[in-house]
């Protein structure tokens, strides 16, 4: 892949921003609206939670999060994100169930145990440090919290049953990988994973 091309892909997809990233997140928001419907009904939200949705794009899964948990922190190192998914989740951010915050999988700026659920959705591709994201993801978790991950299959940084690997040698357990096919031809097929953190 070409540097030029590459520096195109990063301003539409990996940290949107200006015309290429509003362009971007129109994409997203049509392309991953099921898998982000999915991965949130595969959460299994409860009215008392709160989740942390990394990267979430145009706020999608962010949107539909926000209407079982009782709170929903989006962290996205991309303002342009943030600022469609405070458009999207207008209501919400007024009334304080919806928080926006600029960061990262390794760095969310949230308290020790303060999540129940964390979900990602073509993001983890994206993490600069895996090992230290897991790290992160298992300090913010309270025990026994959830992780739902889902990629598209061909974006994984690495086969993903090697990432289950990798999240249990991080101190996760009980994992769980399958995947997707979202509905649509075009739709690409999903790796999705489940892990907790340890009780």
């Amino acid at each position: 892949m070409s540097t030029q091309l590459a520096q195109v892909l990063d301003r539409t997809f990996g940290h949107p921003r200006g015309l290429l990233g509003r362009i971007g997140g129109a994409v997203m928001a049509r392309g991953n609206a099921a898998t982000e419907r999915h991965v949130v009904e595969v959460a299994g939200l409860a009215p008392d939670e709160t989740v942390l949705v990394l990267g979430p794009g145009p706020g999608i899964g962010l949107a539909a999060a926000a209407e079982r948990a009782s709170l929903a922190i989006a962290v996205d190192p991309s303002e342009e994100m943030l600022e469609q998914c405070r458009q999207r989740c207008a209501s919400a951010v007024a009334d304080g169930t919806v928080r926006l915050r600029l960061g990262s999988a390794e760095d969310t700026g949230q308290e020790t145990g303060s999540v129940d659920v964390v979900l990602s959705v073509n993001s983890v591709q994206l993490w600069e440090d895996r090992p230290a994201a897991y790290a992160e993801l298992l300090r913010v978790l309270r025990p026994g919290g959830r992780l739902v991950l889902s990629a598209h299959e061909k974006w994984l940084p690495v086969p993903r049953h090697e990432l289950a690997r990798e999240l249990a040698a991080a101190g996760f357990t009980d994992l769980q990988t399958w995947v997707w096919d979202p509905p649509g031809r075009a739709a690409a097929r999903a790796a999705q994973l489940r892990a907790h953190a340890p009780r």
